[in-house]
């Protein structure tokens, strides 16, 4: 598929609600480490840059075979304050009692707040990174060829289970204090992204569909970091949700955080909502385009949604993909139209939001349908529908045979 031209690139940018939709694919990197939470740094292209403190470790562990082993080790160290599991290698562990702690930058009352509008828009943020984001994730060219072709895209419930588990650590109350688990999932994650980065390139199918030899860079987490924080801040804004400054600025530090847990350098982690804006316009709307797995990982992540009662049709579904994403996206994935329900969607959504934060004391006809099509479309991407807190992240050892 080619990339979009620029007026597509505008007209998609403003459907997504991601403002400053102005650059192309094939722009060289121009965002400024000035715009950093750094402040500085040598303006080296992300994409280039991979995460030299994990991959050579991860690659020795796995040419050893000692991937079952550390995956025993790490089945019981769930929580930020649980100690490092024993049976490690030495230098994993060495490695660990580095990476496994908040960065010295870290602002606990901004986390603290963050953590509580996570939960006072828990309804919001479940719709948008489960059928926003998740859905766009079909539509990032990379990102949809390198879940395909990894373990993760031969069963796409339980790589889902463990990719909502990330978002859902992040969004709990306390999931950056000792009690919670985000610290923890975050090094897990880190290391699966290692292990990929290590496997992948061997995949026939992968590299014969690939435009980069090492998957999972810098700028692949950024991409993947706008689709997420920034994509649900601009949505929320978009549907005028309350969205104090102050609530913004907590969202944001608390993905600051992560992309840091996660190996991205300083230098590439925006300061500001408006530098996470910039860099978002040149790194994620134009490279936005169908593959043949994309379309394919978008079914099977629809269809999860299909053994849970939602109390709606997949007609209704696929309108409020559209509705979140745009009719463009949607056509992309071959998303069958139900007009009935995408009016019924323009016209209630709206009221919902307003009801729900008391600016309407009426509500709308379909609220509670609304209501609980939210939740238990949370609950599809949950583990199959169990608790988030229980899905293992385990380290690969092969790549999707066919």
């Amino acid at each position: 598929m080619t990339n979009l031209s620029r007026r597509n690139i505008l007209s998609l940018g403003a459907a997504l609600g991601l403002v400053g939709a102005t650059g192309t694919a094939t722009d060289a990197w121009a965002w400024s480490p000035t715009g950093s939470v750094a402040g500085s740094g040598a303006g080296t292209d992300p994409e280039y840059v991979w995460d030299d403190d994990i991959d050579p470790l991860m690659a020795k562990i796995i040419t050893s075979g000692q991937v079952p082993a550390v995956n025993k080790a790490m089945a019981s160290w769930v929580n930020n304050n649980d100690p490092l599991p024993t049976g490690l290698p030495a230098e994993l562990t060495t490695y660990l009692q580095g990476a496994n702690k908040l960065p010295s930058w870290a602002d606990p009352k901004k986390l603290a707040r963050a953590a509580d509008f996570n939960r006072r828009k828990d309804t919001y943020l479940f719709l948008l990174y489960g059928l926003g984001s998740g859905i766009m994730s079909t539509v990032i060219p990379r990102e949809a060829t390198s879940v395909y072709w990894s373990a993760g895209g031969a069963d796409m419930q339980d790589r889902a289970a463990k990719t909502f588990t990330f978002g859902y650590d992040l969004a709990e109350l306390k999931g950056l204090e000792p009690e919670g688990q985000f610290i923890v999932t975050a090094n897990k994650t880190r290391m699966v992204h290692a292990a990929v980065r290590h496997m992948l390139p061997q995949s026939p199918h992968w590299s014969a569909v690939a435009d980069q030899k090492i998957p999972i860079s810098n700028a692949d987490i950024l991409v993947t970091f706008h689709s997420l924080g920034t994509f649900v801040r601009r949505k929320l804004l978009d549907w005028k949700v309350p969205f104090p400054a102050e609530d913004q600025e907590a969202f944001l530090h608390s993905w600051q955080v992560a992309l840091h847990l996660l190996g991205v350098r300083t230098e590439y982690i925006p300061k500001s909502w408006a530098e996470a804006d910039k860099q978002s316009a040149q790194v994620l709307t134009p490279i936005l385009s169908p593959t043949t797995e994309g379309i394919e990982l978008a079914e099977d992540l629809l269809g999860l949604t299909a053994q849970i009662d939602l109390g709606v049709t997949r007609g209704f579904l696929n309108e409020f993909v559209r509705y979140v994403l745009s009719n463009e996206i949607g056509d992309w994935l071959g998303l069958k139209r139900d007009y009935a329900s995408a009016a019924l969607i323009r016209t209630v959504w709206p009221a919902f939001i307003l009801f729900r934060e008391g600016l309407n004391p009426v509500a709308p006809s379909a609220f509670y349908m609304f209501d609980q099509f939210v939740r238990a479309l949370a609950m599809a991407f949950l583990n199959k529908g169990e608790s988030g807190k229980t899905t293992p992240i385990v380290i690969p050892t092969h790549n999707r045979q066919d």
